[in-house]
């Protein structure tokens, strides 16, 4: 199984903290190496924690049970 970095944003806990948050896409190839199942979309802080997706915007960390809200997108003027 690999996992591979798709993609990180910023959430924040009710008192105001700010976590980075790494998301990875996991696969796991299938006995005979052409097909695969569906990738496995998994949470991490960048420090190693695992987080669980309630929603789009809400989080939760595993060993703490702290709610995390993603922090929007910021707009990029062209």
């Amino acid at each position: 199984m690999a996992a591979v970095l798709v993609g990180q944003f910023h959430a924040r806990d009710a008192e105001g903290r700010v976590y980075s948050v790494h998301e990875f896409q996991e696969s796991t190839p299938s006995a005979d190496g052409i097909t695969g199942k569906e990738p496995v979309t998994t949470y991490k802080l960048a420090i190693g924690d695992r987080i669980e997706k309630l929603d789009d915007a809400e989080f939760k960390l595993v060993q703490s049970g702290i709610i995390l809200t993603r922090e929007p997108e910021p707009i990029v003027a062209s």
